[in-house]
This record gives structure tokens, C-alpha cells and sequence, in this order.
């Protein structure tokens, strides 16, 4: 659940994304406009806010995105790995029912892609685990007697997300089940009611981590001295859907009564959310 202190890496985010439908934006106008979103008067205030708040919180839903965050400061050294093990990681890999993280070979590397990310390339820093240059995140495979990947771990946000491999026809079926929700443009049955039953406990320090899954709580219990800002923004006036994002997750719109926010959302099969994500929003 991204807050304030999140605020540089979402200007670059929106720089990123503006500059893909052939919109510039400066530097200096994307931080300025954050700030703005988050209420404040300009960058500068906003600046000495996050310094005294102290570090940025981790999206307790890394384990469904990939994010560009900067490059680890420990420098990592890439090894040659045979074009034949790269093949043997080669396929699909489950990340939950909506999401597939898909590995292929490029040339000496491999090229990873979460379903609704764009991809990213992967360095071999030993033969089963690799490391991203333009992303803080590794990948360890979990290889069987035969060379061939069983499974994946991917470290990201300081969470360790396991992800079994899968066939391509198990792929395939998730990804249009995925292609169809973002089709129609509808919202999952039940999304609203946990959204408000989640900010509710957020806000009274007493989110139920019994909703939500073991990945997402345990980012969350780490989070909590960080989610201040949410608290602040008092009690929910409306909840108003927005849409279905790229990884199938319902986006909505929440106002309470001393601002707003953009919520991506997910429940599992089982009606556990799999997935939160806040942003500011009008």
C-alpha cells in the first residue's frame, strides 16, 4: 500500500507512463503534481514531510508486481550460464488465479514478464539464481533431478514469493479468464465490501488479517507504522468503481472525508484478499 513517502517513485511511475502515450512531462512538473495529489503545497513541503516520516513503505501486494524501483545498492555480479539450463527455466509459473509470471530465453539472459507488467530482463549470478539491473528484485529457481524447473522464488520488497511452474494450456486458460474480466469491465462480487472492511481496519489499527492472505498480512503487519496518512483521512463517504486493471484486480475510487484514493483490489477463490493496492487520487 504505497503512501507519501512513495511520492519519487510514483512521479517517475507517471513520467513513465505519460511518456508512453507520447506525453512529456519534466521532472520537476511530475513531483510537483504529486505532491498536489497528496495535498500539499509543493514539492518542497511535501520533501520535508517524508524526511521526517522516516523510511517508504513496500506494497504488501509485491508478490503481484514487478515495480521499476531503483537497483539494489550492492552491486551483483553477472556470471555466463549455458543457453541449455536457461531453457530448462524456461515456461509459466503461478502466481495466483489471475496472474502468470512467464520466463523466457534471451540470448545469455532471461526476459521475465508478470501478466499486465511489461518485462524485464534477468542476469545469471549463479546457475539457479538471477538478478534484475532496472528493478530491485531476484528470481531463484527450484530445479528437479532432471535440470528442469519445478518452481520459482521471486525476492522482491523483502518478500519471498513462491511460484509453482504450470503448463502452457493451465497458462493459457488463466490468462484469458484474466483478458476477460478486464473485458467487461466488471466488478468481482464481494471486492466492495472487503475494500471498506479493510480501510475500516486500517484506519482503527486493527486491520482483520484473517481476510487476507499470508502474504499480503504479513506485508500489511509490516506496514502499519507507515499507513498513518490513511488513518487521517477519516471515515468513507462513497466507494465507486472504477474498472478492472490489467492483472484482472478491481480498481475503485474512495472518499472519506479529509480526502481520497485509487484501491486495487483482489479475492482469491476463496474470497481472501490476494491483493491491495493504494494510491491518491481525486
Amino acid at each position: 500500500m504505497r503512501d507519501f513517502r512513495d511520492a519519487k517513485a510514483m512521479a517517475q511511475t507517471l513520467r513513465e507512463a505519460l511518456a508512453a502515450k507520447s506525453i512529456p512531462l519534466t521532472h520537476s512538473d511530475s513531483l510537483e503534481l504529486i505532491a498536489r495529489l497528496f495535498g500539499q503545497r509543493d514539492w518542497n513541503t511535501l520533501a520535508a514531510r517524508i524526511q521526517a516520516a522516516g523510511p517508504p513503505s513496500t506494497p504488501p501486494q509485491a508478490a503481484d508486481s514487478i515495480t521499476a524501483e531503483p537497483p539494489p545498492p550492492a552491486a551483483r555480479q553477472e556470471i555466463a550460464v549455458d543457453a541449455v539450463v536457461l531453457d530448462h527455466y524456461a515456461g509459466f509459473y503461478q502466481l495466483n488465479d489471475r496472474a502468470v509470471f512467464t520466463v523466457m530465453p534471451d540470448e545469455h539472459h532471461l526476459v521475465m514478464q508478470l501478466t499486465g507488467q511489461r518485462s524485464v530482463r534477468f542476469f545469471a549470478e549463479s546457475v539457479t539464481e538471477f538478478f534484475a539491473r532496472i528493478v530491485d528484485a531476484q528470481v531463484s529457481f527450484v530445479v528437479g533431478p532432471d535440470g528442469q524447473a519445478t518452481s520459482l522464488v521471486l525476492h522482491q520488497n523483502g518478500s519471498d514469493i513462491p511460484m509453482a511452474r504450470i503448463d502452457a494450456a493451465t497458462a493459457g486458460k488463466i490468462a484469458d479468464q484474466t483478458a476477460e474480466r478486464v473485458k467487461n469491465q466488471s466488478a468481482s462480487p464481494g471486492t466492495e465490501a472487503a475494500l471498506h472492511r479493510l480501510i475500516d481496519g486500517i484506519a482503527s489499527g486493527n486491520p482483520n488479517y484473517n481476510e487476507m492472505s499470508p502474504a499480503l498480512a504479513a506485508a500489511t503487519r509490516k506496514q502499519m507504522p507507515w499507513l498513518q496518512p490513511l488513518a487521517d483521512l477519516g471515515t468513507i463517504q462513497l466507494i465507486r468503481f472504477l474498472g478492472v486493471g490489467e492483472q484482472g484486480e478491481d480498481v475503485y475510487s474512495v472518499r472519506q472525508a479529509n480526502g481520497a484514493a485509487h484501491w486495487r483490489i483482489a479475492l482469491d477463490d476463496k474470497g481472501i484478499i490476494s491483493t491491495a493496492w493504494v494510491s491518491p487520487g481525486p
